[in-house]
């Protein structure tokens, strides 16, 4: 077994490459700091890197991981306009407390997992998958359960909010 070679040795060695995949990924402008944030998470895992290691393409997982959280920072960041609007935001509709409380109500009356269903991954966000995880079962189950959830919500909701035959109308489409 062959200890690692140096740490520097690896960046002279590989850099070129890592650039290169990273402005094929990310771009020109943000090819740079992937470029960085791969070789630092490389500095940090490298010691514990198993000899003989294909050391080149571990660095290329990295910059590709490195590079997809560039995207996903990307995609959070706001995006400039080139012209604000002369207007303030509409204003939020005023609460309705009577009929805030029988929608919560409904989602109440809902079984616990097609409720929890809702609540998880309609209301945090959170995809099917990880729904999954928190109330146990597949995630196509878990799906299934969130939509029968907001079917039974738009059954019971229309009918209440427009009467019966309203109601019936919403439950067809």
């Amino acid at each position: 077994m062959e200890p690692l070679e140096p740490f520097e040795a690896v960046v002279q060695r590989h850099g070129a490459v890592v650039l290169r995949v990273c402005r094929a990924v990310v771009g020109p402008d943000a090819a740079d700091d992937a470029w960085s944030e791969t070789f630092l998470a490389a500095l940090r895992a490298y010691p514990s890197l198993p000899a003989g290691s294909d050391v080149r393409a571990w660095l290329v997982t990295i910059a590709h991981r490195k590079a997809l959280d560039a995207h996903r920072a990307a995609r959070r960041r706001p995006v400039p306009t080139g012209r604000v609007p002369d207007a303030a935001a509409p204003e939020e509709p005023v609460p309705d407390p009577v009929r805030d409380a029988r929608l919560w109500a409904a989602v109440a009356a809902l079984p616990p997992k097609q409720r929890r269903c809702v609540a998880y991954h309609h209301l945090a966000g959170l995809p099917h998958a990880e729904v999954a995880a928190l109330v146990g079962g597949t995630p196509a189950a878990a799906r299934r359960a969130a939509a029968d959830g907001i079917a039974a919500l738009r059954r019971t909701w229309a009918a209440q909010e427009h009467g019966a035959e309203e109601g019936d109308r919403w439950t067809r489409s």
